[in-house]
């Protein structure tokens, strides 16, 4: 059972999304697409009193129906309960208990789980007193929020943390030099396989079946002097009567490794080509600004190795092309073959995460870059970029002054990019690029 997992259930039209969106602050949520599903279930990382959250945004639950929609909606509350150390109950302070919410009550009660009974839609302290109409549904203390307004939800963290087990959502401290590399990927893509691999002795468990049961762990060692840390998402449950729980623990397990990596090594089957939980992994990666890299595994089963690289290389043209700055590693973990290759590319990716350039460098590239291509003119007004600075690593983050932030098109936050990249590299990493409107004196 992960620790800092908490799960938010209730019946439809409660506002979970929106409680999922206030706790998450916005921060990015993979999205696991369930075919009969109306609506996805989300993953997203909170943060409160230095602990890490993660927090998992289900269905609105019913009973009764018959159809695949409420049967495919049950089986993934019924994954989350399983997987969380804590339930949040939320119910509708404006409608008041229901017999469906008697019905969730039960069922959450059988689970063993902790529960925290959250009354939503409280929007005024005058309404605090709806909660003594939920005393029925036979928890402690129900807890009433607005989670539109945010009223109630800083207080609502801080319970959750009380109720959680001790020393949960903490993060293992290491020393700031150190490399932390997540290895995720599809179930029985070789990620085991892998870190054994690189790390010379079987210190993780192989096994054919993805059901193979173990927790993740961090595996540190030192390479040319360098302290690393392997930070692995194999571990994975097996329910066998939920058929596709692989796959949930695969994501949520790798969602949480990514967090707290500096990289990941997406590794990708040879054989089997690019699949769309490669593209949503890859995505995530992307857009939690970690650094990426590709790891073809497998790659001595291929013939023809040449031709065979080029095919594969245009399909992660194609289907990867939201990151065309991470490097591509062939490599077998069987064998060790290529491994070697992998070293040289997680250094180089980590030390451009870390890269600064110079104001002066960079306001250099932007007068160079509006030379040969200024910005066009948006409803009748010019955008103009008057100088750039880089305020953060980690991914790099660049912010443009303009006199009209909103109106810089993507096209050209992609030439942009595309300048700072040719100019410095930026192998492997994100990055970021704001654009705030100048103040001027006075202002």
């Amino acid at each position: 059972m992960n620790k800092n997992v908490v799960a938010i259930v209730g019946r439809p039209n409660v506002g979970k999304s929106t409680l999922f969106n206030r706790l998450t602050a916005a921060r990015t949520a993979i999205e696991e697409k369930v075919p009969g599903v109306t609506r996805d279930r989300l993953y997203g990382i909170a943060e409160w009193e230095g602990r890490n959250l993660v927090i998992i945004d289900t269905g609105g639950l019913t009973f009764g129906d018959e159809d695949r929609i409420g049967e495919l909606v049950r089986r993934q509350v019924g994954l989350a309960v399983e997987e969380a150390v804590l339930i949040i109950f939320l119910l509708d302070g404006r409608e008041g208990p229901t017999a469906l919410d008697e019905e969730i009550a039960a069922l959450l009660r059988k689970s063993g789980k902790a529960v925290l009974a959250v009354i939503n839609k409280v929007d005024h302290h005058h309404m605090d007193e709806e909660k003594y109409n939920f005393y029925g549904l036979g928890f402690d203390q129900p807890l009433p929020i607005s989670a539109a307004h945010g009223r109630g939800t800083g207080d609502l963290l801080t319970e959750i943390i009380r109720l959680l087990p001790y020393g949960a959502g903490f993060e293992e401290i290491y020393p700031e030099n150190t490399l932390k590399a997540a290895v995720i990927g599809r179930p029985n893509v070789g990620k085991s396989s892998l870190i054994n691999a690189i790390l010379g002795e079987e210190r993780v468990i192989v096994s054919q079946d993805p059901g193979t049961t173990r927790d993740a762990i961090d595996t540190d060692f030192i390479f040319d002097q360098q302290p690393c840390v392997l930070i692995d998402t194999a571990g994975i449950r097996r329910k066998s009567r939920v058929k596709d729980s692989v796959e949930y623990y695969s994501v949520l397990r790798s969602l949480k490794a990514v967090q707290r990596a500096d990289l990941a090594l997406l590794l990708l089957d040879a054989k089997e080509g690019i699949t769309e939980q490669d593209q949503r992994l890859a995505g995530y990666v992307d857009q939690a600004g970690r650094g990426l890299i590709l790891v073809v595994n497998k790659w001595d089963l291929q013939k023809g190795e040449e031709k065979a690289r080029s095919t594969f290389l245009e399909q992660v043209k194609q289907l990867l092309s939201f990151v065309p700055y991470a490097p591509v590693c062939f490599v077998s973990a069987l064998t060790g073959w290529r491994l070697p290759s992998l070293f040289p590319a997680m250094m180089e990716t980590w030390q451009e995460q870390h890269k600064r350039v110079t104001t002066a460098l960079l306001n250099e590239l932007l007068a160079d870059a509006l030379a040969v291509n200024p910005p066009s003119q948006v409803k009748g007004k010019r955008v103009k970029l008057f100088y750039v600075t880089q305020p953060s690593v980690k991914p790099p983050t660049f912010v443009f002054f303009t006199n009209e932030p909103e109106l810089v098109h993507f096209s050209y936050r992609r030439y942009l990019e595309n300048r700072l990249r040719y100019a410095f590299n930026f192998t492997g990493t994100p990055i970021v690029l704001k654009f705030k409107k100048r103040k001027r004196k006075g202002e």
